[in-house]
């Protein structure tokens, strides 16, 4: 009997859960809504930008520092057991500070998507999942970040001379299956790197901000957060 009695305990809750947060969204103005959601979008993408793209913005996190992908990790290891790992070295730190100077200019990208968000956009925000800012941000602006960073990275790993050997034992490794053959090409592997440290910032603060939307320190923002 108890258990049954908890185990309707537990369904109210989740019905009288469910109904507050639907009270919530619909005493929210579509303007404050708007506003709201526009904001959180600024703030994850300030976060995100302010912590990756600068020195040490991916070299110096492990969440985001980019390695020499899968098969040529290992390869360079084996070389570091020998003292022959500065090369390897040189290019990892190559790469990642060629993601750091492109982080560095996502924001107008970032902004640009914020200003086009439509009244579709904020709902599916608003009623998606706990990921669903920084899912809004991967469908919106991919194509346009990765036009923006591309010549960027190029422009880095130019300088570099193992970046062209990095191509052509990426290459083989590839043509061997072991490496996949996205990542056999230096500058779009760093591209796309830099693009996934991105958008796990803009997670980061998009979870925070849902844990916990009364420390947001925006009276608009704890309105429409909470109200979620």
């Amino acid at each position: 009997m108890k258990i049954l009695r908890h185990g309707l305990l537990t369904v109210l809750l989740a019905v009288l859960s469910l109904g507050a947060q639907a009270i919530g969204l619909e005493a929210l103005s579509g303007r404050d809504a708007s506003a709201g959601l526009k904001e959180a979008l600024s703030q994850g993408a300030d976060y995100a930008v302010g912590a990756l793209g600068k020195n040490g913005g991916f070299m110096g996190n492990e969440k985001v520092r980019i390695p020499l992908p899968g098969y040529l990790e290992q390869a360079a290891a084996g070389l570091r057991m020998f003292g022959m790992g500065a090369q390897a070295d040189q290019l990892v730190e190559t790469m990642n500070r060629a993601a750091e100077n492109a982080v560095a200019v996502a924001k107008p990208v970032l902004g640009n998507a914020i200003r086009q968000m439509s009244v579709q956009d904020a709902k599916a925000i608003l009623t998606g999942g706990d990921d669903s800012v920084t899912q809004y941000f991967k469908s919106s602006s991919s194509a346009a970040l990765t036009a923006k960073f591309l010549p960027i990275v190029q422009s880095e790993t130019k300088r570099l001379k193992l970046a062209e050997q990095y191509n052509k034992v990426a290459s083989k490794a590839a043509g061997a299956g072991l490496l996949d053959s996205k990542d056999a090409d230096i500058d779009r592997y760093v591209t796309q790197k830099a693009m996934d440290g991105l958008f796990l910032m803009i997670a980061e603060e998009e979870k925070k901000l849902r844990a916990n939307p009364l420390a947001a320190g925006s009276g608009l923002l704890k309105k429409v957060f909470g109200a979620l």
